[in-house]
């Protein structure tokens, strides 16, 4: 077992960032497989989720939570405050940053919410950076780490891979000595069911306008194993407007079967097995905006995101 291993690490890391840095790609690769949505679009990720890569030496547990952003509506109150929970309650926080851009003010939201964090462990992960040409790399890093100079800083390119084993040793380097928290076989925390849900969402970001996107909401409806060896999946998707409705079906109806062919694909690959996926798509006013409604849909409303601003 690992956890018999002399010195043997263990801990949680939490990637903290503005959206559409590359998080849930580090993360899927990383682990070597696809466990979190990824799209071009931000706020991809709407939920917490651990990705758990286990090693002979250590088991780095991290928490892919939601980008932080500056919000406008209770749905990124609640993001906002997942990834500020998340933040408060990890080993070690990596402030994931996109070098080939610079500093937004979201990023500057993102690095204010790892400083409040006092006793954490920091690292200033800089990704990205095969797009930046190698004589402008250096000035890439140094407009983050001048905004958070206690972070030892890490250039990686999760998408090519570039400078991962040199932020997997940074991180256990840091991690406390523990056994593990997980077993070998783990790689997430998520069942199918919920992970479902994500890919289905990815899958109409990668068609979809930029109007729709960030109203756009997706509910699994019923997902059980039928007789004939199939899994069967019904999910609902939600929009704010008529005419987004009309957008996310498309004409005959063929958009929405571009997004269900692009969903059932990933989520098969996902679990080897063969998947019969069902769309349907309803109208829900406002529902950004609606504490009841993303309740429902497992936001996890609380008192502080539910607050009225003054």
């Amino acid at each position: 077992m690992m956890e018999d291993t002399p010195n043997y690490k263990a801990g949680y890391v939490a990637l903290a960032g503005r959206p559409n840095v590359g998080k849930s790609t580090l993360v899927n690769t990383l682990l070597g497989q696809k466990i979190a949505a990824v799209s071009s679009k931000p706020q991809t990720t709407r939920r917490r989720q651990l990705g758990i890569l286990t090693l002979p030496q250590a088991q780095i547990i991290f928490v892919d939570c939601p980008g932080i952003h500056l919000q406008h509506h209770k749905l990124g109150e609640s993001l906002n405050q997942t990834a500020e929970e998340v933040i408060s309650d990890v080993d070690i926080i990596a402030w994931m940053v996109d070098g080939s851009a610079e500093p937004s003010g979201d990023d500057l939201q993102a690095r204010d919410m790892v400083i409040q964090a006092r006793r954490r462990k920091k690292l200033l992960v800089v990704n990205k950076m095969d797009r930046v040409p190698e004589e402008n790399q250096p000035a890439a890093v140094e407009r983050y780490h001048s905004l958070l100079p206690d972070a030892h800083p890490v250039v990686i390119s999760a998408e090519t891979g570039e400078g991962l084993e040199v932020l997997t040793a940074a991180i256990i380097e840091l991690l406390p000595e523990h056994p593990t928290y997980f077993n070998d076989d783990e790689i997430t925390d998520l069942y199918e069911r919920e992970i479902a849900s994500d890919l289905i969402r990815e899958a109409a970001l990668k068609h979809l306008r930029e109007e729709v996107p960030h109203a756009l909401a997706v509910r699994i409806d019923e997902f059980k194993e039928r007789d004939d060896g199939k899994t069967y999946v019904a999910a609902t998707l939600f929009v704010e407007r008529e005419s987004q409705k009309g957008i996310v079906i498309g004409q005959k109806a063929e958009m929405l079967k571009r997004i269900g062919t692009s969903a059932r694909m990933e989520m098969e690959k996902m679990g080897d097995r063969s998947i019969f996926l069902e769309l349907r798509v309803k109208v829900a006013k406002g529902w950004r905006d609606d504490p009841d409604f993303l309740n429902r849909l497992g936001f996890q409303i609380t008192q502080k995101a539910n607050r009225k601003k003054r």
